[in-house]
């Protein structure tokens, strides 16, 4: 049976940490969806421990992999979507892990021609190395990991943003003290309209590295027919588990970040279907 909600994590060989996002998806308080792993590439050891754990939750999981040529999240997030079967998609990244109620107000909060766009808490090196399965269960994200990030954030200056952890859900109180806004598309917690998505051609898979074009691409086309990212403060949470970063900072991007704005390219024609480049409107 088809789901309404597809959520899909970029992946590659961090089965443990996928393990601590499978714990956190038990929990959750809408649980009519599916999973798919979009894995650019993990190693067979990974394949193999993956295929033995997919089948032990309630939620059914896809695992879409592809071979490993370096860099190629924008490929294998478009063979996701390909097989995903939600009508409503959510995407996040294999190093975060979600509310429990991550799924519900990405659900509730959908509107066509619109994404909705949340943020993320940064979980410290210390507290990172401290999580597991079992603290997950008990609710440690929602509610213990408060002491230790104040801790860090006030004292150690770490950079936690755990503001982002007060949790705002009255419809009342957000109409008249927090105005959703336009806001930047953060890769690692969005969701969109599977029909909204196809539109632009879903992802440019011509970009080979993490950081400019990666998702600015995505939210530039999307723009540009009228479909815009909007932020959902002190909702949609997620905590990012700390880990060394990439190099950002790569020219090719640039490069074609700057040709697709300035072609004003909507429909990409290097996305899940290759033809032709043309505007929307055409």
């Amino acid at each position: 049976m088809a789901q309404p909600v597809s959520l899909i994590i970029s992946f590659y060989n961090k089965i443990e940490l996928l393990k601590l996002i499978f714990a956190a998806l038990e929990r959750q308080t809408f649980r009519n969806f599916e999973v798919i792993i979009a894995d650019d590439g993990s190693n067979n050891e990974v394949v193999a421990e993956i295929n033995s754990i997919i089948a032990n939750f309630f939620f059914e999981i896809k695992h879409v992999w592809q071979e490993d040529d370096g860099w190629q999240k924008n490929k294998i997030l478009n063979k996701a979507i390909v097989v995903s079967e939600g009508d409503y998609l959510i995407f996040i990244d294999g190093d975060c892990i979600p509310h429990r109620r991550f799924v519900q107000e990405h659900f509730e909060n959908k509107v066509e021609n619109q994404v909705i766009c949340g943020r993320r808490v940064m979980l410290t090196e210390c507290v990172s190395k401290g999580l597991t399965i079992n603290k997950i269960n008990n609710g440690y994200l929602e509610y213990s990991v408060v002491f230790p990030l104040f801790y860090e954030t006030v004292f150690c200056k770490r950079k936690t943003f755990m503001e982002d952890m007060l949790r705002v859900r009255s419809k009342l109180f957000r109409k008249l003290f927090l105005k959703d806004r336009k806001r930047y598309l953060l890769g690692c917690n969005y969701s969109i309209f599977k029909s909204d998505l196809l539109k632009v051609n879903g992802f440019d898979e011509r970009f080979h590295n993490p950081g400019l074009g990666e998702d600015t691409d995505l939210e530039d086309r999307l723009a540009r027919i009228g479909v815009f990212c909007i932020s959902k403060k002190h909702l949609v949470t997620i905590f990012h588990v700390n880990h060394l970063h990439f190099n950002t900072d790569n020219e090719s991007n640039k490069e074609l970040f700057k040709e697709n704005k300035n072609n004003y390219v909507t429909f990409t024609p290097h996305g899940i279907i290759k033809k032709e480049a043309k505007n929307y409107d055409n």
